[in-house]
């Protein structure tokens, strides 16, 4: 039986969510930066994040995935495999930024603002090469114990739901760290003693199950 969802739900209830998240993911796609309350862009952030995934995949499955979860909002969809995709193409995860504003005159409750973050990935500068040393005069050669040679750990890339979620690394691997693998089309996330956890392949990894739970997966199985 499916887990509710921790905490107060938005909305009366459940299709009522969904309907309040779609409805607010239509509008940040076609204004690229919306304000709402803070717990909502919060609920929004991660939904937001895998609809641009689609978007990027750009093929006809995702298109109808992305329509099924925009309720068939044509303008938006076209917005984000149109116009959007294009401009994160290069990015790897991290496609909104959330500004806290202050609270709202009235019922005091805290905003917001979530907005898609599209400026081009600028790639790292490699520093200069220091010129090369003149040559010493040769000294007698000295045999020297072979080192072993440590392998660099892998570059960890963002998962795209907080700084505690990662990407696969190219081999499919975790992280070093990371031990909860997430499924982003579920929303599912697995623990190492979990009953599914061997079968499951990862797109997404996450260093503890409050991680998972906080960018809006739920445990596997329950």
């Amino acid at each position: 039986m499916p887990k509710p969802t921790k905490g107060p739900r938005l909305g009366g209830g459940p299709a009522h969510e969904r309907l309040l998240l779609a409805n607010l993911a239509a509008a940040l796609f076609t204004h690229k930066s919306i304000k709402t309350t803070e717990t909502k862009a919060k609920r929004l952030r991660p939904l937001a994040e895998r609809l641009i995934t689609l978007g990027k995949r750009g093929d006809l499955h995702a298109r109808r995935r992305a329509l099924t979860v925009l309720r068939s909002n044509k303008d938006a969809a076209h917005v984000l495999f149109n116009e959007i995709a294009p401009l994160v193409a290069d990015r790897q995860g991290g496609y909104t930024r959330i500004t806290k504003v202050g609270n709202r005159k009235g019922d005091n409750a805290p905003m917001a603002v979530i907005e898609l973050v599209l400026e081009p990935v600028t790639p790292k500068k490699k520093s200069a090469k220091p010129a090369a040393k003149a040559e010493a005069p040769k000294a007698e050669k000295v045999e020297e114990a072979p080192v072993e040679e440590t392998a660099a750990p892998a570059a960890l890339v963002d998962g795209g739901f907080g700084e505690d979620s990662a990407a696969p690394l190219e081999d499919g691997s975790a992280p070093e760290g990371f031990d909860i693998k997430g499924n982003k089309d579920s929303m599912k996330y697995h623990r190492p003693d979990g009953q599914w956890y061997d079968a499951t392949v990862a797109e997404v990894w996450f260093r503890t199950a409050e991680a998972a739970e906080a960018a809006g997966f739920v445990e596997a199985g329950k």
